[in-house]
């Protein structure tokens, strides 16, 4: 369990501009030279998505913006700037597509895009490996094409753009079969803390439930009712049609629907109450039951709910679960979106020309940011302060004031995009109404851990029969084995024998809240945890799964990133605790409201976690730009 694993969280020095602001803000130079002189990406040899350790939310990202907040960063404006035609603030797939439809409106438009992490992309992370001489590739945040209605015209005609099919892909590239085809399924684990004794029970799906949960560490009631939940068609709800029925779930979480209408024992709490983290962060007792129908949830299908809306994103049920849009898994999830816009926007920075060459291509983040280019991606750039250049209705510029290596810069656009989180735009811009910023501080995103743990084969994993297992009391609440996806140059791991990733999936939360407070404090728990105390936990938990089939942690884990987001994904309206707003009293329809020169765009403008929304808000935030210019 102590056997020491390799580290590389930083590279070529990016903590430096942390440490160095630290102990108190140097003052800036803002020429151009000053501005991207001696930075990290400039650098030989830097590529972030290599980058082992604590990620995601990596140290250096965000201790500058704690410091705006807590009101102890002293700001003093830069006598020079640089000047472009637009100014993005977040180089996430929002920022990078707004940049990409400025250039659309405006070709020879120059634009500089602002971002705080060491990486391109937000929260379509990368993480990338060489196990056993080959290239292994796993999604350090957004995990996919997916949302719960299609895309929009114009999201759609963005792919198209890219050389993206989701569609076309997914059915030439996805190995859907391929584990199953091994006699591989899905299991569940139950720890000892939780449930009063470790054991792995396989076959979910394959297996009636009460075979198999005869192993299972619980109660003869609390299995049977998982049976029945499954398996039984009963009508919970006689007598009522199915609009009325549907009525009545929009008001109850599906932990009050397992209890007090399905009548379960409360044993059954305990084992459902993570299958809804991957999905929206928080457990049973926090999202409602109509929320969790087109899942398939255990218990509804006796209800016959007829097809139709049901609140999350406006979903619509078809039968049960249509899942709107076409699916498609890049091996890196969304970050191969971003990194064709990135290839779009700085064509030197990323050889080939298609969707399935994006995959294996190495980016050179030394083009990023050169002079002369048109399109200059800045990394390390943390935003201070964002304001008109004279009153607001009369301006004719914005102006952003950002930290990097310990110095503060400026750069002016005749409009400034904000394509980052919308918790921090109030401290960006103060002299926003107060009722927007309110509005803007009411979305608390979703806190979350993609964990990427790369070992040295998966014969256990292949032993015991399982390649996907829950795990509901644990620290991490999923485990599963790498997606099998080949396209382009890129192959997926195929013998047990060699090297492969595992993924998993933590979400604090605190059960009995509300959701918006459940991630404040699911957020401060991310932000105090050390990457010691998830490796400790990483190891354990793959032992207690995967060390009954041979698993030795000490000497099968070859290397760790935890993607840490504590301000994750956009949130959702929950049904059970927010109003029922009409369309222009949502806090992010108030929120996302152009300031003068300065417009924003972000998937929390859009109140919806997925990269469809991201792209539609960055669209709207340039059409607001180019009537501002106009």
């Amino acid at each position: 369990m102590d056997q020491p694993i390799a580290r590389r969280d930083f590279l070529n020095g990016v903590a430096i501009a942390a440490g160095s602001i630290a102990g108190g803000m140097l003052p800036g130079m803002a020429v151009e030279a000053s501005a991207a002189e001696a930075a990290a990406q400039d650098r030989p040899g830097y590529y972030p998505p290599r980058l082992t350790g604590l990620r995601g939310s990596h140290p250096g990202s965000f201790e500058v913006a704690h410091q705006l907040r807590d009101g102890n960063l002293p700001l003093q404006a830069p006598a020079q700037f640089e000047t472009y035609d637009l100014v993005v603030v977040g180089g996430g797939i929002s920022g990078l597509s707004a940049a990409y439809f400025y250039r659309e409106r405006k070709p020879s438009a120059r634009i500089l895009i602002l971002d705080n992490h060491d990486d391109f992309g937000g929260h379509a992370k990368r993480n990338e490996f060489k196990l056993g001489g080959r290239m292994e590739l796993m999604n350090g945040g957004t995990v996919a094409i997916d949302s719960p209605r299609p895309y929009s015209v114009i999201a759609t005609r963005l792919l198209r753009k890219l050389g993206i099919d989701p569609a076309k892909l997914d059915a030439t590239c996805t190995q859907k079969d391929f584990y199953r085809s091994l006699g591989l399924g899905r299991g569940i684990f139950f720890d000892r803390e939780t449930f009063g004794a470790d054991r792995l029970v396989a076959g979910v799906g394959t297996k009636p439930w009460a075979e198999l949960l005869a192993d299972a560490p619980l109660g003869p009631k609390v299995r049977a009712d998982i049976a029945r939940l499954y398996e039984a068609k009963i009508d919970y709800l006689p007598g009522l049609s199915s609009d009325e029925k549907k009525a009545r779930l929009a008001r109850m979480s599906y932990q009050d629907f397992l209890m007090n209408v399905a009548k379960a024992d409360p044993g059954v709490v305990p084992v459902f109450q993570a299958m809804t983290h991957d999905e929206w962060g928080v457990g049973i007792d926090a999202v409602g039951a109509l929320e969790v129908w087109p899942f398939e949830f255990p218990g509804f299908q006796g209800l016959d709910l007829k097809p139709g809306a049901a609140p999350h994103m406006g979903f619509t049920a078809s039968g049960y679960a249509d899942r709107g849009s076409d699916r498609f898994h890049f091996p890196d999830g969304n970050a191969s979106i971003a990194r064709l816009l990135v290839r779009s926007l700085v064509p030197a920075s990323i050889s080939g020309r298609s969707a399935e060459d994006i995959v294996t291509a190495t980016a050179d983040y030394r083009q990023l940011d050169r002079p002369g280019r048109p399109v200059r991606i800045r990394l390390g750039s943390i935003a201070v302060r964002v304001r008109n250049v004279g009153e607001p209705g009369s301006a004719r510029a914005a102006e952003v004031i950002y930290a990097r290596n310990g110095r503060l810069a400026a750069a002016r656009g005749k409009a400034v995009v904000l394509a980052c989180w919308n918790m921090m735009i109030p401290y960006l811009c103060p002299e926003l109404p107060a009722r927007q910023k309110d509005a803007l501080h009411y979305l608390v995103k979703t806190p979350l851990v993609y964990t990427s743990v790369a070992i040295r084969n998966w014969r256990a994993f292949k032993a015991l029969g399982v390649h996907e297992i829950y795990a509901p009391g644990s620290y991490h609440s999923s485990v599963r084995l790498n997606q099998t996806v080949d396209i382009g140059g890129y192959r997926s791991v195929r013998s047990p024998d060699d090297p492969i990733l595992v993924h998993m999936v933590r979400t604090p939360y605190k059960p009995g809240l509300d959701e918006r407070e459940q991630h404040r404090i699911g957020r401060a728990e991310l932000l105090d945890t050390a990457f010691e105390v998830f490796e400790r936990n990483i190891r354990d938990q793959l032992l207690r799964i995967l060390g009954p089939a041979g698993f030795d942690p000490a000497a099968d884990i070859i290397a760790i990133t935890v993607n840490r987001w504590p301000h994750g994904y956009a949130y959702e309206y929950n049904p059970l605790f927010d109003p029922d707003w009409n369309e222009r009293e949502q806090p992010h329809v108030i929120g996302r409201a152009p300031f003068g020169r300065i417009t924003i765009a972000n998937s929390d403008s859009g109140a919806g976690a997925y990269t469809d929304s991201a792209i539609d808000q960055a669209h709207r935030a340039i059409d607001e730009v180019i009537a501002i210019e106009t």
